[in-house]
């Protein structure tokens, strides 16, 4: 009989008999445009704004608080400490609120791994999450991509005023042709890292491998080898001021014994750099990014 009572009770309070309902925590994006109209106007043009309309992302209607938290009780209280803003947290924190969605993207895949998220380097530092257009969330001209990123690069900004550069200075390119700012495992968050990979390639097309016979530093070092990429005093942006003492950073005292004459570079060996004829290797090894006739790259 007792168990009868505790079943009707049950009933009764799922009838609506005593119970209480909880009121939600979120306000909503329409609450929070009544107080920044502003930003709710910049907002409705950024990409963020798909939040709000796409169900799949289970924030509808509610964007602005799945980055700055409920909101129910800042729009009763009115004050900053009841709301979060991100660009006020530290720089892990922040990227947490950005990387609940932005993790799985390919361009953010070593964002954890980066050296602007060791540096904490948050994402706001770089992107105004509400607003679009040329100093906003994406800033696609070349301009401005490059006096954003030249704001905390300044020695990088100064190597692009030696005489042999690629076109930043000029905006005909931008950093990021190069350099994913979002975070990469590779050493400056390079695009590249050896032959046949993307970055210098994709404007240095006929430097592309593979090569039936190919010059190891190309291969498996990559440009930066011999090129200084971001400028140089030297012509074709090289190492060395002279294409003999490039080539001797790895070829040096390297003496290959043959049936005639010892190949090397030590006199007195074939390659006498005495003498004027051996002084530009080019001249005959003019193949030196890869030969598909040639092993030793010769023209």
């Amino acid at each position: 009989m007792r168990n009868i009572e505790v079943l009707w009770l049950l009933l009764l309070m799922a009838d609506g008999v005593g119970a209480q309902t909880v009121p939600s925590p979120y306000a909503g994006s329409e609450a929070c445009g009544t107080c920044h109209e502003d930003i709710a106007n910049d907002f409705a043009k950024s990409p963020h704004q798909l939040v709000d309309v796409d169900k799949k992302r289970a924030w509808q209607g509610r964007a602005c608080e799945s980055c700055h938290g409920p909101a129910q009780k800042h729009t009763e209280s009115a004050s900053a400490d009841d709301i979060r803003n991100p660009a006020k947290l530290a720089a892990a924190a922040a990227d947490r609120i950005c990387m609940s969605c932005h993790l799985n993207q390919p361009t953010h895949i070593g964002r954890l791994q980066s050296s602007h998220a060791r540096d904490q380097v948050a994402c706001t530092t770089c992107h105004k999450v509400h607003a679009n257009g040329p100093s906003g969330m994406l800033a696609r001209k070349a301009s401005a991509i490059n006096g954003q990123c030249a704001g905390c690069h300044l020695n990088v900004r100064a190597q692009f005023q030696k005489p042999f550069h690629h076109k930043v200075p000029e905006d005909a390119m931008s950093c990021v042709d190069c350099h994913n700012p979002h975070g990469s495992i590779r050493p400056a968050m390079t695009q590249v890292f050896a032959a046949n990979e993307p970055g210098c390639l994709k404007c240095h097309g006929d430097k592309r491998g593979p090569f039936t016979f190919e010059h190891a530093p190309v291969r498996f070092e990559g440009c930066a080898t011999c090129h200084e990429p971001h400028g140089s005093a030297n012509p074709r942006m090289l190492a060395r001021q002279e294409v003999r003492l490039v080539c001797l950073e790895c070829h040096a005292n390297l003496a290959a014994v043959r049936t005639s004459a010892v190949s090397g570079v030590v006199p007195p060996a074939f390659h006498d750099l005495r003498s004027p004829r051996f002084q530009n290797c080019t001249v005959c090894h003019q193949k030196i990014h890869g030969s598909h006739v040639d092993r030793n790259l010769l023209r």
